[in-house]
């Protein structure tokens, strides 16, 4: 069995194009009755921190992934990210195990992934400019795809923690951008061609941007359940997809009315729910977790690893 950390899986240097592929490839299987996943499990104790969990499976590759992470917000104060987990993946055949990989690299690839593969589809292709909404791990996960998806020349950060927005100015300098740190969110998003919405999930996040700053033509990603929205103002945009509308359903507590949901990544793969149709058109892609996509990852990850010889081999 292949043991992958976080280091290891950094550096298999996967492209942004094989983790749209993989992503879209699973998505795909999942229509066509060869792949399946569960809606997540979540368990919230009331004391800050979110647990969850998530099961998927394919029939070829013949593999099943089941990741369970942990949120708590007092990790920092003893030196740990606020996000931990683990995958654990097995032969979907025999449930034979063949791989642990680490979970915050598969959860923050896979999910800036499934925004890509939206904001392809949903996003203006001219797009130049980006604003982030919090600027931890999935701001910096985002930029690094959507990079190399759009002409992007500048971007615009509100976030509260320093160290992340410094972290986040960082990785877009190096990357050749402008960057633009605002202590107020409604003038980091007016000029935005695409919108990154990552705050941390919990339940002491009220409402503070009002849809009617979003200039037309915009594309907003809330990984984040469009917490930092009031849900009735979403009406503002053309059309909203989620990640999965049968899994919505089943939640306790739904990001968005049914009414102002227009697709899932189901319906936009095969055509049901169609792509961006004008300039002006404001859409959005709001989700709370992709478990198809940490079967996508994790599959990409391990057979990448086992081709280059890398990771550690446990008995």
């Amino acid at each position: 069995m292949l043991y992958l950390d976080e280091s290891t899986l950094q550096s298999l240097d996967i492209t942004t194009q094989s983790v749209i592929e993989y992503m879209e490839l699973m998505i795909i299987g999942q229509t066509e009755g060869v792949v399946w996943s569960n809606p997540k499990s979540l368990i919230q104790p009331g004391d800050g921190r979110y647990m969850m969990s998530t099961l998927s499976a394919a029939a070829d590759p013949p593999y099943l992934v089941a990741k369970s992470i942990v949120l708590n917000p007092e990790n920092p104060r003893y030196g740990f990210p606020q996000i931990n987990g683990l995958i654990v993946l097995l032969d979907s055949r025999t449930g034979v195990p063949v791989a642990i990989l680490n979970g915050n690299w598969i959860t923050a690839v896979r999910t800036a992934g499934a925004s890509a593969l939206v904001a392809r589809r949903l996003a203006r292709p001219e797009s130049r400019t980006m604003a982030f909404i919090g600027a931890g791990v999935q701001a910096r996960s985002h930029l690094s795809l959507f990079v190399d998806l759009f002409p992007l020349e500048q971007i615009f950060i509100y976030g509260r923690g320093k160290p992340n927005r410094l972290a986040l100015s960082k990785a877009a300098e190096i990357l050749g951008l402008g960057v633009k740190d605002f202590r107020q969110p409604q003038p980091a998003i007016l000029d935005a061609d695409i919108i990154i919405s990552s705050l941390t999930l919990n339940d002491t996040i009220d409402p503070f941007i009002d849809p009617d700053w979003l200039k037309p033509g915009v594309f907003l990603s809330s990984t984040d359940c469009a917490k930092p929205f009031k849900a009735s103002d979403l009406a503002i945009f053309d059309r909203i997809i989620i990640d999965d509308v049968q899994q919505e359903v089943v939640m306790a507590n739904p990001m968005l009315p049914k009414n102002l949901i227009s697709g899932d990544l189901f319906s936009l793969l095969s055509g049901k729910t169609p792509v961006r149709k004008h300039q002006q058109e404001r859409c959005a892609f709001v989700f709370r977790s992709v478990a198809i996509g940490d079967l996508a990852l994790s599959v990409l990850a391990y057979e990448t690893a086992s081709r280059l010889g890398v990771g550690l081999q446990l008995d």
